[in-house]
């Protein structure tokens, strides 16, 4: 980004901005891998179902990926390039499941939708009127993790009456 373009970011750090969107680079990657491997681990009679939910959400994160990677970048600077560092910056961490079986790995997931839905509302209260460009690419990704959250839970819900 240009030195033009760092100032039009009011009142906020640009370090600090890059450091927080390195955080949720880093919960994205952390929940693409939790993602993927539920997918290829999950049991039960809904396993199909919850297996397609998992992949999607999993895609959804590697875009994620994609667009904050894509703006510390314009920011000038570099996202966190090791795995090893991902569970340091982290916001949300990494939590495994002990069973395999589809409530558990959902309630799993939804327990992760909702880390990111408060990760996300906090990043966006601090960027709105400061960084414009990248409060709109966090609501974009809010709006992802809430809608997310909810279908989760439906399934969950509809499994669990079944």
């Amino acid at each position: 980004m240009t030195q033009r373009g760092n100032v039009i970011i009011k009142a906020l750090e640009t370090a600090e901005t890059i450091r927080m969107l390195n955080k949720v680079y880093a919960d994205s990657w952390l929940a693409y891998h939790q993602y993927l491997m539920e997918a290829k681990v999950v049991k039960g009679i809904r396993k199909s179902d919850v297996k397609a939910k998992l992949r999607q959400l999993a895609n959804d994160e590697l875009r994620h990926v994609h667009m904050i990677s894509d703006r510390i970048i314009e920011l000038g600077s570099t996202p966190i390039d090791s795995p090893s560092d991902w569970t340091e910056h982290t916001n949300t961490g990494y939590e495994t499941s002990s069973s395999f079986d589809e409530l558990s790995i959902l309630d799993l997931a939804i327990k992760s939708a909702e880390g990111s839905v408060y990760v996300y509302s906090g990043l966006a209260a601090m960027l709105q009127n400061k960084d414009i460009i990248t409060y709109e690419l966090v609501n974009e990704i809010l709006a992802d993790e809430v809608e997310n959250e909810e279908d989760l839970q439906e399934l969950y819900n509809h499994i669990e009456k079944s």
